[in-house]
C-alpha cells in the first residue's frame, strides 16, 4: 500500500519544468494501472458522485417520515385604500382605509407511513391594526392539534418505505460495481497499450533483422551467389519492415494517449507497461459465483424493485379511482384581545370535523382501464425479470467457461511462442548458411510474430475474463472476500 501511494505521488504531483522525471519512463504493472484509475480517472469520480447523489436523495426520503417544523408568516401587510361601505339608505360610498393585518404561524406536521395520514400541531397569531381609528385588535389560536387522514386511498408513503431502502441499496452496490467496471476498462487499454508496445518492439526487431539480412544478401549478391531478384525480395522486406515499424509507432502513440487520458494521467510521462504473466490460480464455482452475484451485485437488488414498483402502480391505480374519502379533525384554543398576551388568558375552545367523499358515478370505464394497463405492465415487467434473471446467470456460466478454456490455452500459446521464436533463430542461421530459402525464412519471422501475439491476446483474454467475472459477482475469488 506504501508503494502505490508513492507511485501516485510520484505519477501526478505536478513538477516544474527543469525537472526530468516527467521525461523519464515509468514501469507500470496492470495493478499500478488500475489503482490509479480507480483514484483519479474520471469515470471513478462520476461513480462517485452518483453515488453521493443518491445518498441525498435518500436522506430526503427518510426526512419525509421525520417531524417537520415550519414558521412562516406576513410581516406586515400594510394597506391603504378605499374601500366600499353600504349606507343605511341602501347607497355605496367609498371610505379612506389604512390598516395592517400581520400574522405569524408556527407549525409541527408528522407524516404517518402507515395510514398515509398527517397529524399537526399549530400555534398563530394575528395582529390587525386601524391607523385610522388608531385601534390594534390581536386574534389567535395558542394551540391547535388535527388530523388529515385519506381512506381508502392511495398510500404513497407506505409504498415509498418499501422501495426507496431498496434503492439506496441498489446504488451502493452500483458504485462497487462501477468501480470493478473501472478496473475492467482500465484494463483493456492497459493491454491496447501493452499489445501495441510489443508490435513495436517487433516491428523493431523485425526491422533490424531485414537489415542484418539484407547486407548479407548484398555481399551474396556481389560474389554471384545471390540472384538479382532474391536481392530486391529482401530490399522490399526492409521497406516493408520499415513501414511497419512507423505505423507500430503511430498505433503505440495513440494507445498511450487513450490510456493516460482514461486513468487521468499527464501526457509528458512516458509509459512502459510490464507484462503480466504471473496468472492467478482461483478455481470458481459456478453456484458459488451465481449465489454470490445475487447477493452483490445492484441487478439482484434492481428486479425485486422493479416487481415492487409495478404492485404500486397496480396499487395507485386502484386507489385513486374508487371511492375517495378523506377526514379532517381538529382542536384547539383561542382568543382575541386588545394586547397580545391577552390571547393566551383564558382561550376558548374551537373544534373542526369535516369528513369529504367522492364516488366516480359514471366514467366509461376509464377507471377499469387504468388498473387493466396496470395489471398489463406488471406482467410485462415479471416476465422481462425472469428473462433478464436468466441473461444474468448465463452470463456468469459464459464468462467462466471461457476462463477456464483460456487458462487451458495459456500453456500451450507460451510454449508456442518459444517455440517459433527458437525456430526463426535456427532459420536465420540456416539462411547465412545458404541452407534455406528466403520464402522459408520470412514464413519462420511471420510465425514468431504470430506466436507472440497469441501469447499476449491469451494474456489479455484471462486478465478480461478474471476482471468481467469480478464485475458480475462482486467477490474476490483469490480472497474469498466480497468486493
Amino acid at each position: 500500500m506504501f508503494k502505490s501511494i508513492l507511485l501516485l505521488a510520484q505519477l501526478l504531483m505536478p513538477a516544474p519544468a527543469e525537472r526530468q522525471v516527467l521525461s523519464d519512463t515509468i514501469k507500470l504493472n496492470l495493478n499500478d494501472v488500475i489503482l490509479i484509475a480507480k483514484e483519479h480517472s474520471t469515470a471513478a469520480v462520476q461513480a462517485l458522485t452518483i453515488r453521493e447523489n443518491q445518498y441525498w436523495q435518500y436522506k430526503t426520503f427518510k426526512s419525509n417520515y421525520s417531524p417537520q417544523l415550519i414558521l412562516d408568516g406576513t410581516l406586515p401587510q400594510f394597506s391603504k385604500t378605499n374601500i366600499p361601505v353600504i349606507q343605511p339608505d341602501g347607497t355605496v360610498e367609498f371610505k379612506p382605509v389604512t390598516n395592517d393585518n400581520s400574522q405569524l404561524n408556527l407549525g409541527l406536521t408528522q407524516n404517518i407511513g402507515l395510514t398515509g395520514g398527517q397529524v399537526f400541531l399549530k400555534s398563530n397569531v394575528l395582529r390587525f391594526s386601524d391607523f385610522d381609528r388608531k385601534q390594534t385588535r390581536y386574534n389567535g389560536n395558542p394551540f391547535i392539534i388535527g388530523i388529515n387522514q385519506p381512506l381508502f386511498a392511495f398510500n404513497a408513503l407506505s409504498w415509498d418505505k418499501k422501495i426507496e431502502p431498496l434503492r439506496y441499496e441498489e446504488s451502493l452496490k452500483k458504485y462497487r460495481e462501477d468501480m470493478e467496471v473501472v478496473g475492467r476498462d482500465a484494463s483493456e487499454l492497459f493491454f491496447s497499450l501493452l499489445i501495441a508496445q510489443i508490435n513495436r518492439d517487433i516491428a523493431a526487431k523485425n526491422l533490424s533483422n531485414n537489415e542484418t539480412i539484407y547486407k548479407i544478401g548484398e555481399g551474396k549478391a556481389a560474389l554471384g551467389r545471390l540472384s538479382k531478384d532474391e536481392l530486391l525480395r529482401l530490399k522490399l522486406g526492409v521497406l516493408n519492415a520499415r513501414k511497419a515499424v512507423a505505423q507500430a509507432n503511430v498505433d503505440a502513440e495513440t494507445s498511450d494517449l487513450q490510456l493516460k487520458s482514461f486513468i487521468g494521467f499527464s501526457a509528458a510521462n512516458q509509459i512502459q507497461l510490464l507484462l503480466p504473466e504471473n496468472l492467478l490460480s482461483l478455481e470458481v464455482d459456478k453456484e458459488i459465483a451465481v449465489q454470490q452475484a445475487k447477493n452483490n451485485r445492484q441487478k439482484a437488488i434492481e428486479f425485486k424493485r422493479a416487481l415492487l414498483e409495478a404492485d404500486k402502480e397496480i396499487a395507485k391505480a386502484k386507489g385513486e379511482n374508487g371511492l375517495k374519502v378523506n377526514l379532517f379533525g381538529s382542536f384547539g384554543l383561542t382568543n382575541v384581545a386588545s394586547q397580545l398576551p391577552g390571547i393566551y388568558s383564558n382561550p376558548k375552545d374551537q373544534q373542526e370535523i369535516r369528513l369529504g367523499f367522492q364516488v366516480p358515478i359514471l366514467d366509461w370505464g376509464r377507471s377499469a382501464s387504468r388498473i387493466k394497463t396496470a395489471q398489463s405492465n406488471r406482467k410485462l415487467v415479471e416476465a422481462n425479470v425472469k428473462q433478464a434473471q436468466i441473461n444474468f446467470e448465463q452470463e456468469i456460466y459464459t464468462t467462466l467457461r471461457q476462463l477456464t478454456m483460456i487458462k487451458e490455452q495459456m500453456q500451450t500459446n507460451a510454449e508456442a511462442d518459444l517455440t517459433a521464436n527458437e525456430r526463426f533463430e535456427i532459420a536465420k542461421k540456416r539462411y547465412f548458411l545458404n541452407d534455406l530459402s528466403i520464402t522459408d525464412l520470412n514464413i519462420a519471422l511471420q510465425e514468431k510474430d504470430q506466436a507472440r501475439r497469441d501469447y499476449i491476446f491469451s494474456l489479455k483474454s484471462f486478465w478480461n475474463a478474471y476482471f468481467n467475472i469480478r464485475v458480475l459477482t462482486l467477490y474476490d475469488f483469490t480472497t474469498n472476500k466480497k468486493i
